[in-house]
């Protein structure tokens, strides 16, 4: 790989990006000056950055804007949100690619298993979400407006979040490979976290809308990530790097483990191929 020099960037947010920890605030959402300078220095050298996260669209403008980005007189950002099901420009948000699905039944059978789970769907250009219970502080953005779980997956949806602070996320991987949740994709988080997609939807296929919008291929696309739902974007990018923190199953999808976020990781592997200028 050595004349290989990436032509897209795509990041991820928490644990990437951001050093994640339970019970975070958005005070937490701080961009170091090494990832600020990274990202900044891979512009200069005319690589896209494409955001991509499990976050909901309006989760992820404020780390574009403390990331500076776009930079006055560019094109709009690319934005990979909600584990690939939307595919957004920034600024304003305008959403040009997204995959819904009937959640109803998967969300019902999960439910069977940990009935006190707590349920949301974003609000769609709005910014908040509807939840049949108020989600620990800090998990989730935006107003929580209190809805039955019948009208919360009433219609298609583009993902679906469930969480059981009683649960592990152990116990979500083991009741997802028991339930098959057919129709339906599936990534545990952290914790006990489940996001519901698509079949077929991740930040994988969200990229590969991006690419062919820019031209650009799996091959030019140098992807760092730290979590399940990043190990189809780890896979498929040209080069997949995951983060120092990331549990085996991401290390073993990637083709490089870089340092952990506590060490600016993300920073190390963008250094790699887009260097400081020497003092």
């Amino acid at each position: 790989m050595t004349d290989w020099l990436p032509r897209i960037v795509a990041l991820d947010i928490d644990g990437t990006l951001l050093k994640w920890v339970d019970g975070q605030t958005e005070d937490y959402e701080t961009i170091t000056a090494p990832v600020l300078d990274a990202v900044h220095r891979a512009l200069d050298a005319g690589a896209h950055i494409v955001l991509s996260s499990g976050r909901s669209p309006h989760g992820m403008t404020r780390i574009a804007d403390l990331l500076g980005l776009p930079r006055e007189g560019t094109d709009r950002l690319w934005i990979v949100a909600s584990n690939g099901a939307v595919v957004f420009r920034y600024p304003p948000i305008e959403v040009v690619h997204e995959e819904t699905f009937d959640a109803a039944p998967a969300v019902a059978a999960v439910l069977e298993h940990h009935p006190r789970a707590l349920v949301a769907v974003e609000e769609r250009g709005v910014g908040g979400y509807r939840v049949n219970r108020v989600f620990p502080e800090g998990e989730i953005s935006g107003e929580q407006i209190i809805t039955e779980v019948d009208d919360i997956v009433g219609e298609p949806v583009s993902r679906v979040i469930i969480r059981d602070p009683e649960a592990t996320a152990d116990d979500f991987i083991e009741l997802a490979a028991r339930l098959g949740l057919h129709g339906t994709d599936y990534v545990v988080g952290w914790t006990a976290w489940m996001d519901l997609s698509p079949v077929g939807v991740s930040k994988a296929s969200g990229l590969e809308h991006v690419c062919r919008e820019l031209g650009l291929g799996a091959s030019d696309v140098l992807a760092i990530g730290d979590g399940r739902n990043d190990i189809e974007m780890l896979r498929w990018a040209g080069r997949g790097v995951a983060m120092g923190q990331s549990v085996d199953a991401v290390k073993e999808a990637a083709d490089f483990v870089t340092d952990s976020v506590v060490d600016e990781g993300a920073a190390v592997e963008m250094s790699r191929w887009f260097p400081a200028p020497r003092a």
